[in-house]
């Protein structure tokens, strides 16, 4: 062992990285009760848990590495990008988990706050925050609930050449709209949107998925800021906001 690595950490939550195993520590249980369950249920690779002892959750490391990061240019194929795509598409056709999701009021509330609160405090200029408000109520409709991912950043998704090797972090997994992984997952790799649709293998409202990601990137910024993360970094939300003016 070379040592321990902090793959991430902040008031809610830590991982570590400790050989080929990782250390997720997390203050609330529940979480962690729903991605142990998510990752039993789903019909695509996920890490194996080799033991929990809470609040520590221990799973195996996946091969290969992760499909790109947010901020950066993705070196994977074109290829990976579309397995990507097909990996969804598997997890949105398999049953649905027993707890649902969040609704669509409560999304629409949460939204209108974080607004408010990102143009009160001067975080962002008003009409960047009016203007993504507005495209982001494409995304503010009813939808046929799938299993969701719910965080399925391109991060989160690991491949070894064109092969999707498994997905990690479920603990947002839930009942939800199959176009928000979508979106999550090509947030701020847009140009890889066509490939993960491909990949998915059935029409989907590109609309909506770029409504999405002004949604998530809104809903996003006071959480990032307060728990140490810098949203303007290039190729990061801020950008991914400016990027609807």
């Amino acid at each position: 062992m070379e040592g321990i690595e902090v793959v991430v950490a902040h008031s809610e939550r830590a991982t570590l990285r400790v050989g080929d195993v990782f250390l997720k520590v997390d203050v609330d249980q529940t979480r962690t009760d729903v991605e142990v369950e998510a990752m039993a249920m789903v019909p695509i690779p996920t890490p194996e848990v080799l033991w929990r002892k809470p609040p520590v959750l221990a799973l195996a490391a996946l091969p290969g590495t992760a499909l790109g990061r947010l901020g950066e240019p993705s070196t994977a194929s074109s290829a990976a990008w579309a397995a990507a795509g097909a990996a969804a598409r598997l997890l949105h056709d398999a049953p649905l988990p027993p707890w649902p999701g969040r609704s669509l009021d409560e999304i629409a509330s949460r939204l209108d706050g974080e607004c408010a609160w990102l143009v009160t405090n001067g975080v962002l200029p008003a009409d960047l925050v009016t203007r993504n408000r507005r495209v982001a109520e494409a995304a503010l409709r009813p939808w046929t609930p799938v299993f969701m991912h719910g965080d399925l950043q391109v991060s989160h998704v690991f491949v070894d050449g064109d092969e999707i090797t498994g997905v990690i972090d479920w603990s947002e997994a839930a009942q939800g709209d199959a176009l928000f992984d979508l979106a999550i997952l090509t947030l701020g790799h847009e140009e890889h949107l066509g490939d993960v649709v491909a990949g998915y293998g059935t029409h989907v409202d590109l609309d909506v998925i770029r409504a999405w990601w002004s949604l998530r990137s809104l809903l996003a910024v006071r959480w990032l800021v307060e728990h140490g993360f810098d949203p303007s970094l290039p190729g990061c939300e801020f950008d991914v906001l400016r990027a609807r003016m």
